[in-house]
């Protein structure tokens, strides 16, 4: 399915600010897990994915979604309660730790014809 579909033709989400980052972490709020079975497709598997935090980029590659859909959704989502969002400070971004976790999740997003992209 093409990424504009799922977020009607959305680069950004409903919020006023920038896209999320993808450092960013997300976590499920106890009325998202409640929400679990009104929600469509995509939001319902970022909601059950997120019982846990995890980054943006992370989230994008587990559910093989585009980051920036999976960013669009997020914002959606956080809107609407059933997402909490943690933005890291400037410091934690520049942490090189960070960084190549949020690169290794980048890799591990398949691409087009569905294969990983080099890792190397």
């Amino acid at each position: 399915m093409r990424p504009f579909l799922l977020t009607a033709g959305r680069v950004a989400g409903g919020g006023t600010g920038p896209p999320l980052p993808v450092e960013t972490q997300v976590v499920a709020t106890s009325s998202g897990l409640t929400a679990l079975g009104s929600l469509a497709f995509e939001q319902h598997d970022i909601v059950a994915a997120c019982r846990r935090p995890q980054s943006v980029a992370e989230l994008a590659a587990r559910l093989h979604l585009h980051l920036n859909v999976v960013r669009v959704l997020a914002e959606d989502l956080r809107a609407a309660g059933h997402l909490a969002v943690h933005v890291p400070d400037a410091g934690t971004t520049q942490d090189i730790s960070v960084l190549r976790r949020v690169i290794d999740g980048l890799r591990a997003v398949p691409d087009s014809r569905d294969t990983l992209r080099d890792s190397g």
